[in-house]
């Protein structure tokens, strides 16, 4: 039998107080009688938010005026349109026995600045940003070109869990790198 146990707990060192959501589960394995055998695993997921403001156009070239806009509607506006996105970045890792973190949120923070927010804040995404150069800039490609921006300068023992980017209050993408 493995027994599992589950908490959150809610982070407020971040930059401006903003809450890093930590989540650790830890499993047991118990022999019939109810014997501790020893620990199992222990996995903590790791959540840090960013936010950046970008214009874009969901336009195929292929198509007609007609067809854009019917397909896409209002995001095929000729002059863009822009949102105001929210990037949640989690990552998950055992904890480092010297500071118990997976890894400095305030590491991942200027990680994330460095190779994805400078590069998407207050930009056009069709035109300005080179690793989305040649692509339809639906949200969907867009998440999934933010992990192949993080992935390469994770630490060996910390891996990408998830990237959550919101386009609107109402919606959002996740992504689980697969």
């Amino acid at each position: 039998m493995i027994w599992r146990v589950n908490q959150f707990l809610i982070d407020l060192s971040g930059p401006g107080f903003s809450p890093i959501l930590r989540y650790i589960t830890t499993s047991f394995v118990v022999l019939p009688f109810g014997q501790l055998v020893g620990k199992v695993h222990i996995m903590i997921y790791l959540t840090r938010v960013e936010h950046f403001n970008a214009a874009h156009k969901l336009y195929n070239p292929a198509w007609s005026r007609e067809r854009n806009e019917a397909v896409f509607g209002k995001c095929a506006n000729e002059n863009w349109h822009g949102h105001n996105f929210e990037l949640h970045i989690t990552v998950k890792g055992q904890p480092d026995p010297e500071t118990g973190f997976i890894f400095d949120a305030k590491k991942l923070s200027a990680l994330v600045n460095r190779h994805v927010i400078e590069k998407l804040d207050h930009r056009n995404l069709n035109l300005d940003v080179d690793f989305m150069q040649g692509k339809m800039c639906s949200i969907e490609n867009l998440v999934t070109a933010i992990w192949h921006q993080i992935v390469p300068h994770l630490p060996p023992n910390v891996m990408l869990h998830k990237l959550r980017l919101v386009e609107t209050p109402r919606i959002f993408v996740e992504y689980f790198g697969e």
